[in-house]
């Protein structure tokens, strides 16, 4: 299969300024994609980013002819074929044990992660991550089109509020 590459426009922001910095660690990260604004500490690591946005090189499933970025992600997608890590319970294939064993909690309802603050608990470990933010009141996300900061960057406040700042960019630059 054949993968038409799609044409986006990405540079790289290197602002030594602005340390956006990950959530598990506090390397400052200069280089920002234009496209979806995820901020990377080097520059080699936004280019491989920037392919999957342009779709360039990628990798075809013999199979079923999915495309993937990288040789080792369709390594891993293969798995769905071969059944290596299928649930016994409704037959679904996995790409790996760990995804595997998170979707075994949707059948047995385990959540084995809790908060220590209000006790509610999660299926996976990056989710009690995120919640414990809203009692800590981090928020390491900041919208690159204004000063707002989030929590979370796919919370969907965060998403909503880069909708309606796009929309009100693109109706103050037509009606003007």
């Amino acid at each position: 299969m054949e993968v038409k590459s799609q044409t986006f426009e990405v540079t790289i922001e290197a602002d030594n300024n602005h340390t956006n910095k990950h959530t598990c660690d506090d390397k400052p990260r200069p280089y920002s994609c234009t496209v979806c604004h995820k901020r990377f500490t080097t520059k080699g690591n936004l280019m491989r980013h920037r392919a999957l946005h342009t779709r360039e090189n990628w990798y075809s499933c013999t199979q079923c002819e999915k495309c993937l970025p990288t040789r080792s992600r369709l390594i891993k997608h293969m798995n769905i074929h071969t059944s290596k890590y299928k649930c016994t319970e409704c037959g679904r294939c996995c790409i790996s044990r760990g995804e595997l064993t998170v979707h075994r909690r949707s059948h047995t309802g385990e959540k084995p992660f809790e908060c220590n603050v209000c006790h509610k608990r999660f299926t996976q470990s990056c989710h009690l991550l995120w919640h414990s933010r809203i009692h800590s009141g981090e928020k390491r996300y900041k919208c690159s089109l204004c000063d707002k900061c989030f929590i979370n960057v796919i919370y969907t406040a965060t998403v909503d509020h880069i909708i309606v700042l796009t929309v009100e960019t693109y109706l103050r630059q037509t009606l003007t």
